[in-house]
């Protein structure tokens, strides 16, 4: 029989303060989270800092100290929750990242996609691997530092997302996944907040982080080097191949399909008469084919894996406007469902290189109405 000393309960999963509900808050390291943490604990929360451990830097091949998820990372969530009185945790979830993150943006790039790991950490690891964590140590709640509003609207039944109050710090465009399940144990602190506003907060509380940048690179590609970063990551070479134009024409000889994107222009390494831009990725035949600027605009495309959000499916067309990345603003479009899961959106007027792998977003103001994967 095992020993009793195996059963101690773990410290995290201990009783908070009497009437004190419980919270787990997703922290980076960065300002955005930090004054989330705080204002959690100030709505009378019982906050418990968490920073997930993403990966290991051998993994990657090279040194990520400047990228975000960092061990100086981890001191400044670490010295926040300290001044704040809080516990804080590290939770490694390196295999689930490098499962659901890493390997869905190799595998998008090897299938001629250009994919946002950011959309599929929020999905897969904050809010479905921390969201169970925090479900089985009794948290009522998941923080994030996300600039987004959200709330119960009684007369649909349905939990709401909302864009930031602040248009520049904006992120809903990357939380369209969210289920009514975990949107209704959401807790999202700075969406009626501007970012000038989060770091006066953070001065007046001491905080280390108050003037620290924001991060904008992608956490495991901080070099900007994404082709470099598979190549290393899965040992693989990929193979040199033709540039066309759209009649077949061969331009000259590209380096590996995942180097290029959708509308790109530089880097292409040929002396052309003309701007010519990536306009398709033609993967059985691994070429790239090229065209002119107005070559890369279109009225219509689909979406699939569809997830409705503020709204059930719709029965017929509704009009919306549709993001298609997340510095672009949206547009007036037409969405309409083939199926629960998948739409056909036709905009008002022709928008430029919709790129297969990205997210198109659909909303009604500041309401997000749902969103899915540009096909």
């Amino acid at each position: 029989m095992r020993g009793t000393a195996e059963y101690r309960i773990p410290p995290w999963a201990e009783p908070g303060p009497e009437g004190c509900r419980r919270a787990l808050v997703a922290m980076s390291g960065g300002v955005d989270s930090s004054v989330a943490a705080l204002l959690t604990r100030e709505a009378g929360y019982e906050a418990i800092g968490v920073t997930m451990k993403l990966y290991d830097n051998a993994l990657l091949g090279e040194e990520q100290e400047g990228s975000c998820c960092s061990l100086a990372d981890v001191e400044d969530a670490r010295s926040v929750c300290s001044r704040l009185g809080i516990r804080y945790y590290v939770f490694d979830f390196s295999r689930e990242f490098q499962r659901e993150v890493i390997d869905r943006f190799v595998k998008a790039y090897e299938e001629g996609a250009t994919p946002n790991p950011c959309i599929d950490c929020n999905r897969y690891l904050k809010f479905e691997r921390l969201f169970r964590r925090g479900t089985e140590l009794g948290a009522e709640k998941i923080v994030t530092g996300h600039y987004v509003r959200s709330g119960f609207d009684a007369a649909v039944g349905r939990w709401y997302l909302k864009r930031g109050l602040d248009p520049k710090k904006d992120q809903s465009y990357v939380l369209y996944q969210l289920t009514q399940e975990q949107l209704a144990h959401c807790f999202f602190p700075l969406g009626e907040l501007t970012k000038e506003e989060v770091r006066e907060i953070a001065e007046a509380h001491g905080f280390v982080n108050a003037a620290k940048h924001d991060s904008q690179d992608i956490c495991f590609v901080p070099d900007h080097d994404h082709a470099g970063f598979i190549r290393r990551y899965t040992g693989k070479d990929y193979p040199s191949g033709d540039f066309t134009d759209a009649s077949g024409r061969v331009l000259g000889q590209h380096q590996g399909l995942i180097r290029y994107t959708i509308g790109q222009r530089k880097g292409l390494g040929l002396a052309l008469k003309e701007p010519m831009y990536v306009i398709r990725k033609d993967v059985p035949e691994n070429r790239v084919v090229l065209g002119r600027n107005e070559d890369l605009f279109q009225r219509e495309l689909t979406a699939a894996g569809v997830n409705w959000v503020s709204l059930t499916c719709p029965d017929g067309p509704v009009r919306a406007e549709v993001k298609i990345r997340y510095s672009q603003a949206a547009y007036p479009a037409t969405v309409t469902p083939l199926a629960e899961d998948r739409v056909r959106i036709c905009f008002d007027e022709p928008q430029r290189a919709a790129t297969r792998g990205q997210a198109a977003v659909f909303y009604d103001g500041d309401l997000v109405l749902g969103g899915g994967t540009i096909e």
